[in-house]
């Protein structure tokens, strides 16, 4: 079958292939006092009075009174400056809505492990995956689970993410949902964090039983598992631990995905660091019977993050280029041949990778925020769902972005 008809059989597949597909990261992790569970400003920051963790302010001109709150930062009127929290079920129904709107398929659910330990986190967990879960049933778009082991202690994978995922399937029955993504017809499940060289806790030994589990476990696995690993991990370097028993381990996934946040910083370097990986990657992929997943990223930002943890970055590290910049990495990838892409991330703001709906005006304080003001607020939602077009052929794949 020619490519533009194998991608157009599996588009149509709905959740039941990842081929043809843009998916998205979604953290969920933004927490208020309005939660009512105690937990304050989570990945908000403001516990400092002028101070904040973000470096992209959120556009909540379409949100309902009850989805805003208040926040202590304000506008050059004096108005009050106002946020979304996660956990709200209108809230994620409308950005599942937007996902409809412009045509990205699903998302991969972030479940951090450092964050199942304590009831309290978890509950909140659990009750961003139930919103999603709804989200995505009523808009058409597919979810997964994706455990995130950064912050993991040794032994946690087994007795935190195995357990959890227990849980997810007995209790909450996650698998049940008839909007759960699944590849080779099998539910998908997500682990990031394998092979990492930042000095983490849990072992390759461990990852691998976790792999494995997922993978093998009678009861519990036969899944179709997804391992988010380093940028070097073929080739052992930059990134990457230098072990050869890393690649022992991701034989146990059935896709790799290679993270690229902060891995290039503008289209010059994106050609060639992709350049340098792409082939030998997906070859790589192709010899052990693996499917091969691509990240992309709009842009990087995370100077306000940074001041509050007594450091100093550059506000707009890695600039959007009004979305050149994305639009560039997902045309080097669709010329490598990639069958699938995952964008980081739909609503990350304290890095400043977001594409959902952002505001150009802003409130006062802090370093600032990161603005286009000449573009539309759903502008990187669109063109998220434009590259799903180049991907299934629907679209020509131009040097400059679409016309609008």
């Amino acid at each position: 079958m020619a490519v533009l008809g194998l991608l157009a059989c599996h588009a149509a597949a709905g959740a039941e292939s990842l081929f043809g597909k843009v998916m998205c990261g979604y953290q969920g992790w933004f927490v208020t006092p309005a939660d009512g569970e105690g937990m304050g400003w989570r990945h908000y920051g403001f516990d400092k009075q002028g101070q904040c963790h973000i470096d992209l302010w959120p556009d909540v001109s379409e949100l309902d009174a009850d989805e805003r709150v208040d926040t202590p930062l304000k506008f050059a009127d004096g108005s009050v400056a106002q946020v979304f929290r996660s956990s709200h079920p209108k809230t994620v129904r409308r950005h599942f809505a937007w996902m409809r709107e412009h045509g990205i398929d699903g998302v991969f659910l972030q479940r951090f492990g450092s964050v199942l330990r304590d009831t309290k986190s978890r509950d909140h967990a659990d009750r961003v995956l139930a919103a999603v879960r709804t989200a995505a049933e009523a808009e058409g778009r597919s979810w997964c689970v994706m455990y995130d082991l950064s912050g993991m202690r040794a032994g946690e994978l087994e007795s935190v993410v195995m357990q959890d995922w227990k849980r997810l399937r007995t209790e909450l029955k996650v698998l049940e949902s008839p909007a759960y993504q699944k590849h080779t017809a099998r539910p998908v499940v997500a682990v990031w964090g394998i092979g990492f060289n930042d000095g983490r806790d849990y072992t390759l030994d461990e990852s691998h039983a976790l792999l494995r589990f997922l993978h093998d476990n009678p009861e519990f696995g036969k899944l179709c598992v997804m391992a988010g690993v380093p940028w070097g991990w073929r080739t052992l370097n930059r990134d990457a631990v230098n072990d050869p028993k890393l690649h022992e381990v991701l034989r146990k996934a059935d896709i790799l995905s290679p993270w690229s946040v902060g891995r290039y910083h503008d289209t010059t370097s994106a050609t060639k660091n992709i350049g340098d990986v792409h082939v030998a990657d997906a070859a790589w992929c192709r010899e052990h019977g693996q499917d091969y997943l691509p990240v992309l990223y709009p842009g990087f930002s995370w100077a306000n993050l940074m001041k509050l943890r007594g450091k100093e970055a550059k506000l707009n590290q890695v600039p959007r280029l009004g979305g050149q910049f994305l639009w560039h990495q997902a045309r080097e990838r669709l010329r490598g041949g990639s069958t699938m892409l995952y964008i980081a991330m739909f609503d990350e703001m304290d890095e400043g990778t977001a594409i959902f709906k952002t505001a150009s005006l802003v409130p006062e304080g802090t370093l600032g925020f990161v603005t286009e003001p000449e573009l539309p607020s759903d502008h990187y939602l669109w063109l998220s769902g434009q590259i799903g077009k180049a991907l299934r052929q629907e679209i020509p794949l131009t040097e400059k972005l679409p016309a609008r």
